[in-house]
């Protein structure tokens, strides 16, 4: 096929659009598909919810870890480090899952990255609900951690690379949205399965994972491929078959196909040039290295935010509030939990309405002034000898805030951001790089939470988590470009421009998101 101009692709843009306006005035009923829950294709939220359901393995350790905790440590006898180590080892090693997960799904496809995925999740939960010993609780977390890697990258890379430009917002946001949903489970098995002895109730905790990891590596099978995957291998026919179903007419699939195949070609004429990592960080372009700052940065900044920490570390958290009755903490870790997971479903609705910018500086310096409540009424609390209820009261508010901001914005945004500003070529190991930054941060702030929390107090350690998200609110300000209702294929425009992000979008790129 030979290469289009941008004005080709617009011109043809424009021929869709007109024989779509006349098959809804009267022209074929058949040719049009009937849109489903929002306005969302059917075919492509099926498989997007399929494809996230992956997420819900990562956000299931995450919050049944937290209670399991109180039960691992006076059986194993656990210091502080250990339980760190035991916390912080499955987010070291996902790096392993997230750096490998690139190349992978470049050779075997996105599909089968994610059965790959479920399937490493499932025998490291296996490894944790038998573990005898230390050591053996932490060689399943080793294994489950690997998994996690994999999963963290190609579910929203996947869900991307399928979604239609106007509903990629949303649906790319559903892999954050199990994650929550993950966590809320993780803390109602905590209360689940608290009454039970000791001995055992925390090893059904952590292996009970291993059942929707079955379901979902079943279930992924039945999923289509990534079409812009299948172009990258000459796979065209197939590519055209997933892009009708995921569309809203054969026009539309049509032209996206073309936009994929001409935009395919001309990547791997580049891609001769050098290799993918040579390209992404030795001698990269402009805009390249505006993309690798973008996505690195996000993914940094989520994690530095101490979202994960406050979710592993909830009941020392909520301690430090007050609270001193473990089951009063593990209530108030429940409600947490679901304040976390409505704020993610709000954000995931309104994504695609909003745009990513407005939502990513609302949760950021949301997240701010939550820390910094936090770290002051935890410093009262602290000095004094009768606990203030009002400052109980404004602690506690202040963590459900804090996590709720948090999944408002960096939550499912990171993942969407991260997954759809790189170019074909560079998508899958663009997305892994940032996601290993994310997991390597994850793991540091894990594995030094209550360390450094020891030493500089609670207070102080929400003060610095305070200062990073005023940080954050900035580098969302004068780095991240607007991306909303535009093809994975134009996003690339935004990313060469000199001028302010917050404006957006390109005159080439608006023309791309009026015609869908």
């Amino acid at each position: 096929m030979m290469l289009l101009s941008s004005s080709e692709v617009v011109a043809a843009r424009g021929e869709a659009v007109e024989i779509e306006s006349a098959e809804r005035r009267g022209g074929d009923g058949n040719v049009r598909k009937k849109k489903g829950l929002l306005g969302l294709n059917g075919y492509a939220l099926a498989a997007a919810v399929l494809a996230s359901t992956n997420s819900i393995l990562l956000g299931y350790d995450i919050g049944v870890m937290s209670g399991a905790l109180l039960f691992i440590e006076p059986q194993m006898h656990l210091s502080n480090f250990q339980k760190e180590m035991l916390v912080g080892s499955l987010n070291f090693a996902s790096l392993i899952g997230s750096l490998a997960s690139g190349k992978t799904s470049d050779w075997i496809g996105r599909r089968y990255t994610i059965v790959l995925a479920a399937g490493t999740f499932l025998l490291g939960a296996v490894l944790m609900g038998f573990a005898q010993s230390y050591a053996w609780l932490m060689a399943g977390r080793v294994v489950a951690g690997i998994g996690v890697g994999y999963a963290l990258m190609i579910a929203p890379l996947y869900v991307a690379e399928l979604s239609p430009a106007m509903t990629r917002g949303f649906l790319t946001s559903l892999p954050e949205v199990f994650i929550t949903v993950g966590v809320l489970v993780g803390y109602l098995m905590n209360l689940a399965f608290a009454r039970l002895p000791a001995w055992i109730n925390w090893r059904i905790m952590l292996g009970i994972a291993g059942v929707p990891a079955i379901g979902i590596a079943l279930g992924v099978i039945i999923m289509p491929e990534s079409p812009r995957w299948l172009v990258m291998k000459g796979r065209t026919a197939e590519a055209r078959r997933v892009l009708v179903r995921t569309s809203d007419s054969e026009a539309e699939a049509e032209i996206r196909l073309l936009e994929i195949t001409n935009a395919a070609e001309a990547e791997a004429l580049k891609g001769k040039q050098a290799g993918v990592w040579k390209q992404l960080l030795l001698s990269p372009t402009r805009p390249v290295r505006r993309m690798v700052v973008a996505a690195v940065g996000i993914n940094f900044f989520m994690q530095a935010s101490g979202n994960d920490a406050v979710i592993y570390y909830s009941p020392q958290v909520f301690k430090e509030a007050g609270l001193g009755d473990p089951k009063e903490r593990i209530m108030v870790t429940v409600v947490m939990g679901i304040a976390k997971t409505s704020f993610c479903l709000v954000s995931a609705m309104f994504l695609d309405n909003y745009g990513r910018r407005p939502l990513l500086m609302l949760g950021t310096s949301g997240m701010a002034a939550s820390s910094a409540t936090l770290g002051l009424t935890t410093r009262i609390l602290r000095n004094s000898t009768r606990k203030p209820a009002w400052a109980m009261v404004v602690s506690i508010i202040a963590v459900c805030a804090d996590v709720s901001f948090f999944s408002l914005g960096l939550g499912p945004i990171t993942w969407v951001y991260s997954s759809e500003i790189f170019p074909l070529r560079l998508r899958a190991q663009g997305t892994a790089l940032a996601v290993s930054v994310n997991r390597a941060v994850s793991g540091t702030v894990s594995t030094t939470f209550l360390t450094i929390s020891e030493a500089i107090t609670f207070s102080g350690m929400f003060f610095i988590f305070a200062g990073i998200m005023a940080a954050a609110t900035l580098f969302v300000y004068f780095f991240l470009p607007e991306t909303k209702g535009i093809s994975l294929e134009d996003i690339c425009s935004l990313f060469e421009r000199e001028s302010d992000p917050k404006d957006g979008i390109s005159s080439n790129a608006a023309t791309v998101a009026s015609s869908y």
